[in-house]
């Protein structure tokens, strides 16, 4: 039996398990991959106390601290999730069950797709999620980024320092993206800019060779000749796992109040997968902080009510 399962090895799971750790809560961490989100970065610029610091470095810095307080992880996947009459949780894998006392959920977010024929098909096969994961591949060679928000325009700057060319396409007229991150795609002479695109069809045989896309605005369709696609346009949480134990809003991000408390007492969520506005590596670690001394608290006073985690001015966030 552990006092917190933490479910997410990404900077705010990993936090949690450091403030659950120095209480004496014996702490599992259980995730897919070590780092969550953190792997889809390369180098990160706005991380406190550091001027730039590479993405793998920061996972090596928390894994190390994390393990030097004795927290035990678990490379897996949890299916399910059971609230036991005993106000304890049991957590499905694959292959066991494990006990916790409390549970916080801290799995970040899950790149959004685009729902297209061939895309599922020749995933990892030419098709991509992360530029900074697969862009090595493709040294000296043709691939498209899909989206217009600030994750797509850093995906393609990378690309085409890598490629020989770059198709960036976004189905809107205009980016979203930060002005500086604008000017520097522009000035890129090997990356090649499309609006108003919407990709249809991914195509290939044993590996992906090209796209089908139209223009929106014209209808034109033509296919495009690529070695590898690059799927830019957000993040999703996925959390059909605690669908019947907590309370989401219309983006099926956890509701949580300021505690990090979900309406199920003993269950808590911090960073990306909560109703949290602003998505970033120190609030999600903020966040975390809040999850484990709550979590903490909760075991100490053995609070076991419901509390209400419906915001309305929090939930405007979400039109």
């Amino acid at each position: 039996m552990y006092d917190t399962i933490i479910i997410g090895s990404g900077p705010a799971g990993m936090t949690s398990a450091i403030y659950a750790a120095r209480r004496e809560m014996k702490t599992l961490v259980v995730g897919k991959e070590l780092g969550g989100q953190l792997v889809w970065a390369s180098e990160i610029e706005n991380y406190p106390g550091f001027k730039t610091i590479s993405s793998f470095e920061l996972i090596s810095k928390l894994q190390e601290q994390v393990s030097a307080l004795g927290v035990e992880f678990k490379q897996k996947e949890i299916s399910k999730i059971v609230k036991e009459e005993d106000n304890t949780f049991t957590l499905h894998t694959s292959k066991e069950t494990l006990k916790a006392k409390t549970v916080i959920i801290a799995m970040g977010l899950s790149p959004r797709r685009l729902a297209i024929p061939g895309e599922e098909e020749f995933n990892g096969k030419g098709v991509s999620y992360c530029a900074n994961c697969d862009g090595p591949f493709y040294k000296e060679k043709t691939v498209a980024v899909v989206g217009g928000g600030n994750s797509a325009l850093d995906a393609a700057e990378i690309l085409s320092k890598i490629g020989k060319k770059v198709y960036l396409l976004h189905r809107s007229g205009e980016f979203r993206a930060f002005e500086a991150l604008i000017r520097e795609v522009n000035a890129r002479g090997n990356i090649e800019v499309m609006m108003n695109i919407d990709i249809k069809e991914v195509l290939g045989s044993n590996k992906m060779e090209k796209i089908k896309i139209v223009n929106n605005q014209t209808n034109k369709e033509q296919e495009i000749e690529v070695d590898g696609i690059f799927i830019e346009i957000g993040r999703t949480a996925n959390t059909d796992l605690v669908a019947e134990l907590v309370e989401r809003n219309k983006k099926k991000e956890i509701m949580v109040d300021e505690l990090c408390r979900t309406n199920t007492p003993g269950l808590f969520a911090a960073g990306d997968v909560t109703q949290v506005m602003f998505k970033q590596i120190p609030i999600a670690m903020g966040q975390a902080t809040t999850a484990a001394l709550a979590a903490y608290q909760y075991l100490q006073l053995k609070e076991d009510k419901p509390v209400n985690v419906s915001d309305k001015s929090k939930s405007k966030t979400e039109k």
